[in-house]
C-alpha cells in the first residue's frame, strides 16, 4: 500500500509505502517539511503481525543529521540501545510529522478509548509519554483528543479499508 500524504497547516509531503514481511509489516517513508522548522526524514518503521512497534529507525537529514532507534521490548521501550524506563507505560508510537501513527493506536484499541503514546517531536526528536483518546464516529471516521503534549487539540479523521489516513483535520490529507 502507497500514500502520499500533504500537510494542511505548513508546507510538507510524506511519501509513504507498508508492505507485509517475514515478521510481521515494514513501512518506509520520506518526509519533508518546509515549514517554519524545516527538515527532512526517512524512516523505517517495522510492525508484528498486529500492527504493533517492533522498531522504528528515524533518519533526520536536516537541519542537523542525527538518526534514533527505538525499539519495543519486553520490558517497555529501548532508544538506541539504552533502555527507557521513563517510557515503559507507553503503548505505541506517535511521531508527529506523519498520520500513520494514528492507525497504529486506532487499531490497537479497535473501538473508543485511550492510550499513552511514546511522543516523538520533530525536528527535535525529544521524546515524551503523551495520553491520546480516539473516539468512533462512525463508519470510516475517527475523532483524536489529546489529552497530553498538546491538550486540547482535537481533530478528525477518515481512515481507508485498510486503516491509513484519508484526511486529517487541518493538518493532512491523501493526494494522488
Amino acid at each position: 500500500m502507497k500514500r502520499k500524504w500533504r500537510r494542511l497547516d505548513e508546507p510538507g509531503l510524506e511519501a509513504f509505502h507498508i508492505a507485509p514481511d517475514a515478521d510481521g509489516f515494514r513501512a518506509v517513508s520520506t518526509v519533508v517539511h518546509a515549514g517554519g522548522a524545516a527538515f527532512g526524514l526517512s524512516y523505517v518503521w517495522l510492525l508484528d503481525a498486529s500492527w504493533r512497534t517492533r522498531r522504528l529507525d528515524l533518519r533526520l537529514s536536516s537541519p542537523t543529521p542525527r538518526e534514533m532507534t527505538i525499539r519495543r521490548s519486553p520490558g517497555g521501550w529501548s532508544v538506541n540501545g539504552q533502555a527507557r524506563p521513563d517510557l515503559a507505560a507507553c503503548d505505541e508510537i506517535d511521531l508527529s510529522a506523519t498520520p500513520f501513527c494514528n492507525t497504529l493506536a486506532m487499531r490497537l484499541l479497535q473501538g473508543p478509548g485511550e492510550l499513552t503514546a511514546l511522543y516523538v517531536d520533530l525536528p527535535s526528536l525529544q521524546l515524551s509519554p503523551s495520553r491520546q483518546r480516539y473516539a468512533t464516529l462512525g463508519g470510516n471516521r475517527w475523532r483524536y483528543i489529546d489529552l497530553g503534549v498538546a491538550k486540547g487539540f482535537e481533530a478528525d479523521m477518515r481512515v481507508d479499508e485498510d486503516g491509513l489516513i484519508v484526511d486529517y483535520e487541518g493538518l493532512f490529507e491523501t493526494i494522488d
